[in-house]
């Protein structure tokens, strides 16, 4: 027998609150239905965040760093300020390469940057050399005696606020070192009943298995225990086989102990 060729099998939000309500054993039959389960499939996703079960949505931003200025937004800024491939009288921005000085007429979206879960490392790059910065913690920051020492950065600190932020220290003495930072994001929400979902395929029977968990709390309270343990079991397995792996090595002593 000769096997499909194809590895596209994907469902979609409907889908999944489908199989969710069948494993509740139920059928979905109304319009609330549908919008109870996807708003449990969101805070579902919320969990994930929280587990770090994101990987598949670290992405790399670089920002320019400016001399004398400590905290950068930990995620890229966007404006829109015209239709058209030059700015109009309205619509100038001042900038280091930038004579005008009239303003933009457009709101500058934090999306970015607020879909930021966490940073997972950073580096500083100087004339093409990358150089790694650690982080430090709130309490740490605020115990540097002077917060304005200049110099190349060497440590940042993450304010993990609605709207995130990086700092460093020393606050940066040129207009030429680049920030280079990892940062998980958090996943598409499910918004419209026939998105696909953004997620790698292994994660399928957890989200299935974890959205079913969630129902069952509203709608099937004696299948609680038994969909939480399937659950449990999926998601252990999706987090095991998501972990970073690095090459090891075994080295056999040699002082005789």
């Amino acid at each position: 027998m000769a096997v499909s060729g194809s590895k596209d099998f994907e469902l979609d939000v409907t889908e999944y609150i489908e199989e969710a309500f069948e494993r509740c054993g139920l059928v979905m039959r109304t319009g609330y239905d549908l919008k109870t389960a996807k708003r449990s499939m969101n805070l579902l996703f919320a969990d994930w965040a929280n587990r770090g079960l994101n990987q598949w949505t670290i992405g790399q931003v670089s920002i320019s760093l400016a001399n004398g200025i400590s905290e950068y937004p930990a995620g890229l800024l966007t404006i829109s300020v015209a239709s058209s491939a030059s700015f109009s009288v309205s619509e100038t921005i001042t900038g280091g390469t930038s004579g005008a000085t009239t303003t933009v007429s457009a709101v500058v979206s934090f999306q970015s940057v607020q879909s930021t879960i966490d940073v997972l490392a950073a580096v500083v790059q100087r004339s093409n050399t990358d150089y790694n910065i650690q982080r430090i913690s709130r309490g740490d920051y605020l115990g540097i005696p002077n917060k304005a020492t200049t110099g190349r950065a060497s440590q940042f600190f993450v304010d993990k606020q609605i709207t995130p932020t990086i700092t460093l220290w020393p606050v940066p003495d040129t207009t030429t070192d680049v920030l280079y930072f990892d940062r998980l994001v958090r996943i598409d929400d499910a918004d419209n009943y026939l998105d696909t979902l953004q997620m790698p395929f292994r994660f399928y029977p957890a989200l299935s298995a974890g959205l079913a968990y969630y129902l069952s709390m509203k709608k099937a309270p004696d299948r609680v225990s038994l969909l939480k343990s399937i659950y449990d079991d999926e998601i252990a397995r999706a987090i095991s086989q998501d972990a970073d792996r690095t090459s090891f090595s075994v080295v056999p002593a040699t002082n005789g102990s």
